[in-house]
């Protein structure tokens, strides 16, 4: 299907509805022109009867009538009409006495007032015709002595005036029309000049240009539309911002490991003792598995970073999921002798959120209380409802962290100086995303007498 003409679209409903007033006019100017037409043809049948029975005189008992040659004349229009008339007397001995002209002239539809005039139509040997009848009172007569003179005239001449008259005033309101759309063309064209310099700053853009159009010059129509784009740029910079984010921090953090696993295995291949050998292995594996999880951990916060990929939203009961995270870290917990347990819980603790990040949110806290607390030490996990929130929270006995640093441990890779355990520095940056994800909030303050850290997560409650 053929893309649709802006302009095209405009123009026509434009002038589709000033087409029907043309219309509508039409049909009023057709009949205001058949209406002047029988005006017209009115005052000459008029005219003519009254300049005849001016020229009707009494020469005793009789009547004289000289018909002026203007009183026929007048009809003269080119259309060959046929003209009748008739004149006839009446008095108190007789009744409409021919005098002169077509005795069969038909009768006015009523009677005719002295001095007065009657129009009717009538059809005549087969012709409709346009007729009026006068009376004329007679002087030197009776009181009641008149002549009733009646002139009739075929409608040729009416019809084509009423035609005239019509396609006159049509072909003006259709010129008027021309010159409507022409200007509305033109009126359209400077009107979508700010459309489609808008549209050739786009095509010209470079791939990588993704700065907002300008709305200064806009008409207020257009300007949603380009707030519309622009907040649509702004949402594809700040993806692509995270995605180059993500890419840049996954680089960063596995150039390292991707080096030392590399000489590793190169120390692997070379070295003929089997010892070593099995030594290198082991630590490559073990270079293998921390790489794993970061790249998981890469992968989560990507999928919970501002701006990001959009989540729907579920009922999740925080007690099952903390449950299955803590299940995941029981091995190790146990590699390092510690004592990882949940308070008493209450049966169901309900939010709103995604099930997998919620429990990837625990994993990474309980994950980061085991790593930096000694081993042998406790990490306790307790959930509690607060009001219209649950609070989780996550309780060891490690070295804590020094309140200075408590807000600067969220940023993402950042470790507290001096700390000897193995670690990305993205657990705490992972738990915040998720926590703000789901509506909540996270803090850090230290845990009983003052030693260790305690870890508190607040949801909303479903």
């Amino acid at each position: 299907m053929p893309p649709r003409s802006l302009r095209l679209q405009l123009l026509l409903w434009l002038l589709i509805p000033l087409a029907g007033a043309v219309l509508g006019n039409t049909w009023v100017t057709y009949r205001n022109a058949q209406e002047m037409a029988g005006i017209v043809t009115d005052r000459t049948l008029l005219a003519s009867a009254r300049s005849i029975a001016e020229r009707i005189q009494i020469n005793g008992t009789d009547l004289e009538v000289v018909i002026p040659p203007a009183a026929l004349e007048m009809f003269e229009t080119g259309y060959h009409d046929r003209v009748y008339y008739r004149i006839a007397r009446s008095n108190a001995e007789i009744d409409d006495a021919l005098v002169a002209g077509s005795s069969d002239l038909p009768d006015p539809t009523e009677p005719v007032p002295p001095l007065m005039s009657v129009f009717y139509e009538a059809t005549f040997r087969g012709e409709p015709v346009r007729l009026v009848a006068i009376r004329q009172p007679l002087l030197g007569g009776s009181i009641d002595d008149s002549a009733v003179v009646v002139v009739g005239e075929t409608l040729a001449a009416r019809g084509h005036m009423a035609s005239d008259l019509w396609v006159h005033s049509l072909l003006q309101q259709a010129l008027l029309v021309l010159i409507v759309a022409v200007f509305v063309w033109f009126g359209l064209l400077r009107g979508l000049r700010p459309l489609l310099r808008l549209r050739d700053e786009a095509l010209e853009r470079a791939p990588d240009e993704l700065r907002p159009f300008s709305q200064e010059t806009l008409q207020s129509e257009l300007q949603p539309l380009v707030a519309a784009l622009n907040a649509y740029i702004e949402r594809l910079r700040s993806q692509i911002a995270v995605q180059r984010r993500f890419i840049d921090n996954a680089a960063h953090q596995l150039r390292t490991p991707l080096t030392i696993l590399a000489t590793q295995a190169a120390y692997a291949i070379r070295t003929p003792n089997l010892a070593e050998k099995d030594e290198a292995l082991e630590a490559i594996h073990g270079n293998a598995r921390d790489m794993s999880r970061l790249a998981h951990q890469l992968l989560t916060l990507s999928n919970v970073e501002p701006d990001g990929r959009t989540r729907s939203g579920e009922r999740v009961d925080l007690v099952t999921v903390t449950r299955r995270a803590l299940e995941s870290q029981v091995a190790h917990a146990l590699s390092r002798n510690m004592d990882l347990g949940l308070d008493p819980a209450p049966e169901a603790a309900p939010v709103m959120g995604e099930p997998t990040l919620l429990q990837e949110m625990v994993v990474n806290l309980v994950d980061n209380a085991l790593r930096y607390t000694p081993a042998g030490g406790v990490v306790t996990v307790g959930i509690e409802r607060v009001d219209t929130h649950w609070r989780l929270t996550v309780r060891d006995n490690g070295p804590g962290i020094p309140a200075a640093e408590r807000e600067r441990v969220f940023e993402r890779f950042y470790r507290v100086l001096g700390t000897e355990a193995e670690g990305s520095g993205l657990g705490l940056a992972i738990a915040r995303e998720i926590a703000a994800a789901s509506g909540g909030t996270i803090t850090l303050d230290s845990g009983t007498e003052e030693r260790g850290l305690l870890v508190t997560i607040t949801l909303p409650a479903e």
